[in-house]
């Protein structure tokens, strides 16, 4: 089961309790959720990236945690960067590490002590 923030939980209970009722948009409002919608999805321009093995499979098994491709997944994640509303959260996925991190870590801080 998802865990819910506390907007959701409110959210839940309000729904669970009835106190939430469904209403239409206006036609106005419609045809405008519509064209943002459109022009989210809109896909005009490919792009190639090398990345490790490693952090592709790490990516599919994220993108398999929300149930959606792994091309897909990389594209959201993408626009939600642009758009300043990337927000990181922890995931059951264990991170892992070849210790090249900590071996690059460690010998540019060893640079930069030597300069």
């Amino acid at each position: 089961m998802n865990k819910f923030d506390t907007d959701e939980e409110e959210i839940l209970e309000a729904y669970e309790k009835g106190e939430l009722r469904s209403t239409s948009p206006s036609k106005e409002n419609l045809d405008k959720f519509k064209a943002a919608a459109s022009a989210t999805f809109i896909k005009d321009k490919r792009i190639n990236i090398r990345i490790s093995s490693v952090d592709l499979m790490d990516i599919q098994v994220r993108a398999l945690e929300e149930g959606i491709p792994y091309q897909t997944f990389i594209a959201s994640v993408l626009h939600k960067y642009a758009s300043g509303r990337l927000i990181e959260k922890s995931s059951s996925l264990k991170a892992r590490t070849n210790g090249m991190a900590q071996r690059r870590g460690s010998s540019s801080s060893h640079k930069a002590s030597n300069r």
